[in-house]
């Protein structure tokens, strides 16, 4: 118990930032806006956002900006410069381009309309957004599509892009007012680190100052997820994204440069196809609305440590009652070996229950999302408690072909078959994860709290209770091996610095351990 006491109580400890997130004292230059929420998805063209919606949101970024960023003129969103002029804010308004010409026309139309129309408002218009990162327009058509607004708009137009972009199309310097430039450190290339996030930022800025000379750079996107996967030594989590937002903030008001953040609220939608990461880059939560990072209030990863502690402690007490129901039910004189192993299945449930918890509830998007991760947790939950009463019982988890085979091979104690049903759910979700870190592992999240959760008690049973003699069954042989190729391409892939990857993959390879002692 002392033990889960302490890390989580490391793990609760607040960040020392020298600047806060959001400073009372100083608004935010200018914000990136989009007023999707719940089920809502600029991905659907059903959407439609009300006024009374997007008006309850400006009013509250009135609060911490003179300024906001949008995207696009579709789905409501043209509403929004009437109804940021009643609060005082001016818009960066955005005009979406990608490969439809039809809507690209009216995408244009609409954007120029609202520019003549609220020429106290809109201070400028982004043609464009990414759509050379995305190969979706040739340089040429972007920059005879710019010159054409230009030419009917008396307001600056610019686009946007990554860094790289800009560095790779310099021709397009000449048909911009000013270059508006993405800096994202948690997604280039090499990812940087939270604590570089700032100084990095100025490189690159000063880095395209010079390869345009006597046009303005606008930093027009910069910021950091709180949730989802590691990349490389980049970890998305609270702390860093306030650090990074107050860094950056600080260094703007230092050198004299103008910076939009990225983003104002959390956007559940582009968890679709982002994964976790793609829907935790806002200061302001997507249900409630609520700042991330009140002023005076101390930032932590785990804000709710002592409940997850208290939870991790009652799981271990479980743990350890499971065992002593097992010894009371069938007299048995333990060594201090077992007792070691379930110390270590107790004290792992204990202290990783509560990270897995928080991670199921960031993690999952929709309900085969809740289902996935729900049932992961589950099973890693009782792990541990069905892998006391194996140790203390002398038996060994049992193999697929006990619980799937045939009849005549099938185990008939009910401990064994949920123990069984739990190996199996860890083994099935484990193995999908595995796969996807292969084939496509840019979105994918690491479970490595649940699946440590879950392999340290049916390792401690197998080792210390082996499998009867017997042949080593196909199938635990297949997963064993997907395990161990995909830790060993995974573990190259991520890289050395991403501690998550790496923490996954020695799960994997527990995993890979243990089904290769299964016998049949």
């Amino acid at each position: 118990m002392g033990a889960i006491a302490a890390v989580w109580w490391w793990l609760g400890l607040p960040a020392d930032l020298a600047y806060a997130p959001i400073d009372p004292n100083h608004k935010v230059q200018c914000i990136s806006y989009a007023p999707f929420r719940s089920n809502q998805t600029s991905l659907s063209p059903a959407t439609q956002v009300s006024r009374e919606q997007i008006a309850e949101d400006l009013a509250q970024l009135a609060k911490i900006t003179d300024c906001i960023r949008t995207y696009a003129t579709d789905l409501g969103l043209d509403q929004i410069p009437e109804l940021a002029a009643r609060v005082g804010l001016k818009v960066i308004q955005g005009i979406f381009l990608d490969r439809d010409r039809r809507k690209n026309a009216t995408q244009i139309a609409a954007g120029i309309r609202l520019a003549k129309q609220y020429p106290e408002t809109i201070i400028a218009l982004v043609v464009g957004n990414e759509v050379l990162l995305r190969k979706e327009m040739s340089v040429s058509d972007l920059a005879a599509t710019i010159r054409s607004i230009k030419a009917q708009v008396t307001v600056p137009v610019t686009y946007a892009d990554v860094w790289e972009f800009w560095l790779s199309n310099r021709e397009l310097g000449d048909a911009v007012d000013f270059v508006t430039v993405h800096i994202l450190p948690y997604w280039e290339n090499v990812p940087i680190p939270a604590e570089h996030a700032a100084a990095h930022a100025d490189t690159i800025r000063r880095r395209v100052a010079a390869a345009f000379p006597g046009k303005e750079i606008l930093v027009g996107e910069i910021g950091w997820p709180s949730e989802g996967r590691m990349r490389e030594s980049s970890l998305a989590s609270p702390v860093n994204q306030a650090r990074v937002v107050s860094e950056v903030l600080e260094l703007a008001r230092r050198e004299h440069f103008r910076v939009n953040l990225f983003e104002a609220y959390d956007e559940s939608w582009k968890r679709e196809i982002e994964g976790t990461i793609g829907g935790y880059w806002g200061l302001f939560d997507s249900e409630q609305r609520t700042l991330k990072y009140p002023p005076g209030v101390p930032i932590s990863n785990f804000p709710f440590w002592k409940l997850q502690m208290c939870g991790g402690m009652a799981l271990a007490i479980l743990v350890f009652g499971a065992a002593w129901l097992t010894l009371r039910g069938k007299p048995r004189e333990p060594d201090l070996g077992l007792w070691i192993a379930l110390a270590l299945s107790a004290t792992t449930a204990g202290i990783l229950f509560g990270v897995a918890a928080q991670k199921m509830v960031y993690e999952s998007y929709g309900a085969g999302g809740w289902l996935l991760w729900g049932s992961l947790l589950a099973a890693a939950t009782a792990s541990p408690l069905f892998g006391a009463n194996a140790l203390m019982s002398g038996r060994a988890p049992p193999s697929f072909l006990e619980l799937l085979g045939p009849q005549g091979h099938q185990t008939e104690s009910v401990l064994a078959t949920m123990h069984g049903l739990a190996w199996i759910v860890t083994v099935v979700i484990g193995t999908a994860i595995a796969l996807g870190l292969v084939f496509d592992p840019r979105f994918i999240d690491f479970p490595y709290a649940a699946l440590t959760m879950a392999a340290v008690p049916f390792a401690a049973a197998t080792l210390l209770n082996p499998p009867k003699k017997g042949l080593r069954p196909m199938a635990e042989s297949l997963f064993a091996g997907i395990f161990s190729a995909a830790a060993i391409y995974a573990g190259f892939n991520e890289g050395p610095a991403n501690w998550q990857s790496l923490w996954t993959c020695a799960a994997f390879i527990l995993l890979a351990a243990t089904l290769w002692r299964a016998r049949a």
